[in-house]
């Protein structure tokens, strides 16, 4: 049936949406009915928070067009939830989420809201001092756009960096020069406020990509991280300029690996190689940087002061007893340590570890505040045992044993040894025999930690622990960490108590988030743990499916999988849950989470979840596990 699209979504608004926020959500208070009149008179009732925001979601679509009237699709109206899901990522969220470093990508990120440097709506694009493509590319377009080049030195000191980060500026990423036009690699952003190529994000937003044959994107975005490498010497926390002292989570074999496996392109790979054994040398593998005297690797991010990024606020227990001893406000003080005007060594301390703490993805955690510089977490060192393995294992399968890069040498063989001794020493200091569970170890201290942590099953996602271990790390660690929604990102107990002067943290109980949750699924299927694989994906593929259907198709960055909901309460809020009628991107990692999770699913699983059958209906109480 045909019907006027302005009329319609005018009366089905006025009609539902009671609380005025443009979307239709189980907390309206409408009659959860409505008939929709045809252009012709006909009337099509329909009914239920679902299929009333479903129907919203396509009225907005088709305006958004430029369509007057509509033949409304009935069969997307009553779409089962987990397909639609699973549809609308495939067919509109990556695209939402798509970036370049060009003339059309810059003018969206005219108007992201970090830019807001003091000359209004200049945006300062930082371009490496040896670039002489990009260089000349944005000198073009500062003529034409509100923006100012900036070349860096040949060398960014952390002195630099502090004196540029005020200015949220944005730094350059590859450039191609394809028939004469130059054009930006593109990329996926996580989404909301986070609109550049973050580190970790973009590896898990691979997975989505590549399950939902968008080969292309996940290849651009493994080029932008070997542009990262060669033009800034890591691979950045995201490319602002503020994070030029700072990497992320090291994915970047995984990455490569699992594009060449759709390209089956081995110039690509030799070339991807060359510059992962870059990185890994040249990053992670320094004595007495981020690699420590055990052998093991830390997080380490260099810089000076606060991080720029954090919210207005976000360090005033931090900065209270220091001003209060000073016998000066909190934010006089805080103004005058991050200016330099404040020598203060004992908060200069706590942020080496504060900025390793962002550095490793996990920002913020009580796992790791205030020790996390002298920490070999277990995730870090399962992620390089794994670029370890995946070298050796490329460089055996597609190159006969060894390639040459730079006149060495490297060979599968000398890969599997440092691999084998990576893994001799994991299981040396951050295995717990008696507990049967991973723990960071504190090198100062020379002793485990006993924090209870989602990273505690990175060792299978890696391939790094024996069937035994695994056996016994889930086991073990499963009961501890298992909620409603999925895998928590630590125990509560673990957490500790929360109060005012110890506020909740993200990347802590209750919450959980999407990398634990796929590298779980992954660790789990290594080892074949099947049965324990489909529970927690079914778990989490319900709340985000349950909370999509209840809230308008909301797909946000992190969830409470205690409560299993997006109303989560920890700082930074919860991207991806303002928009109005319909999100267009969902959240970069969540949308990845979505397919991979259902592409693990047996079939009979999907069933149930499209119905939306409650997981402890189908599946052990928590106590019960294992």
């Amino acid at each position: 049936m045909l019907v006027d699209i302005d009329k319609s979504l005018k009366l089905l608004l006025k009609q539902e949406d009671t609380d005025d926020d443009k979307k239709i959500t189980i907390e309206d208070a409408g009659p959860k009915y409505f008939e929709l009149e045809s252009t012709t008179g006909e009337k099509l009732a329909i009914e239920g928070t679902y299929h009333l925001s479903n129907l919203l979601q396509e009225l907005i679509l088709a305006k958004d067009v430029g369509a007057e009237t509509m033949n409304i699709p009935i069969s997307k109206i009553e779409e089962p939830p987990v397909v639609r899901i699973s549809r609308m990522i495939r067919e509109y969220y990556w695209d939402g989420l798509t970036r370049r470093m060009d003339a059309g990508g810059i003018e969206a990120l005219l108007a992201d809201t970090k830019n807001e440097s003091i000359e209004g709506s200049v945006l300062k694009v930082y371009v490496p001092n040896n670039d002489t493509l990009a260089l000349a590319y944005y000198g073009e377009l500062q003529k034409k756009l509100a923006i100012e080049v900036v070349q860096l030195p040949e060398k960014v000191t952390p002195e630099y960096v502090r004196s540029i980060n005020d200015d949220s500026g944005i730094l350059s990423l590859k450039l191609s020069k394809k028939s004469g036009e130059i054009k930006g690699e593109p990329f996926v952003v996580p989404g909301g406020r986070f609109n550049e190529m973050y580190g970790w994000d973009s590896y898990f937003e691979a997975i989505g990509l590549l399950l939902d044959e968008r080969t292309d994107l996940a290849k651009a975005m493994a080029n932008n991280f070997q542009y990262e490498v060669n033009y800034y010497g890591k691979i950045l926390n995201a490319n602002r300029s503020y994070y030029l002292t700072r990497t992320q989570p090291p994915f970047y074999s995984s990455l490569i690996a699992e594009v060449f496996e759709k390209t089956n392109d081995t110039v690509w790979l030799a070339s991807q190689l060359e510059t992962a054994i870059k990185e890994y040398e040249t990053v992670w593998m320094v004595r007495g940087k981020r690699m420590t005297e055990n052998g093991l690797n830390r997080y380490l991010a260099e810089g000076i002061g606060k991080p720029p990024e954090a919210e207005a606020g976000h360090f005033t227990a931090v900065f209270a007893p220091f001003a209060k001893a000073a016998n000066m406000d909190i934010s006089t003080y805080e103004m005058a340590y991050s200016e330099g005007k404040i020598e203060n060594e004992l908060l200069n301390e706590y942020f080496i570890h504060d900025r390793s703490v962002r550095e490793s993805g996990h920002d913020t955690s009580y796992r790791l505040e205030g020790i996390c510089a002298h920490l070999n977490v277990v995730e870090l060192n399962a992620f390089l045992y794994k670029y370890e393995t995946d070298f050796a294992r490329l460089i055996l399968e597609n190159f006969k044993g060894s390639i040459e890069i730079n006149g060495k040498n490297y060979t599968a063989i000398y890969w599997k040894e440092q691999a084998s001794a990576r893994k001799k020493k994991v299981n040396a200091l951050l295995w717990n025999e008696e507990r049967g569970l991973y723990f960071d170890y504190n090198f100062r201290k020379k002793q485990q930690t006993n924090f209870i942590s989602a990273t505690v099953f990175t060792p299978l996602w890696a391939n790094l622990c024996s069937q035994e271990q695994a056996e016994k790390i889930v086991r073990n660690a499963i009961p501890l960490l298992k909620e409603k929604g999925g895998i928590a990102s630590c125990n509560r107990e673990s957490r500790g108590e929360i109060s005012i002067d110890r506020p909740q943290k993200q990347w802590d109980y209750p919450n959980g988030w999407a990398p634990h949750q796929m590298m779980i699924w992954k660790g789990l299927k290594n080892y074949g743990f099947e049965n324990e694989m489909y529970e927690l994906v079914y778990r989490w593929l319900y709340m985000i499916t349950k909370n999509a259907v209840d809230y308008n198709g909301t797909i946000p960055e992190k969830y409470d999988v205690v409560s299993a909901t997006h109303k989560v309460f920890a700082e930074y809020g919860n991207v991806g849950t303002e928009f109005q009628y319909i999100t267009k991107e969902g959240f970069g990692w969540m949308n990845a989470s979505f397919q991979y999770g259902l592409s693990l699913l047996d079939p009979v699983l999907v069933d149930n979840l499209n119905a939306l059958v409650p997981p402890d209906e189908l599946f052990m109480t928590k106590n019960e596990f294992g």
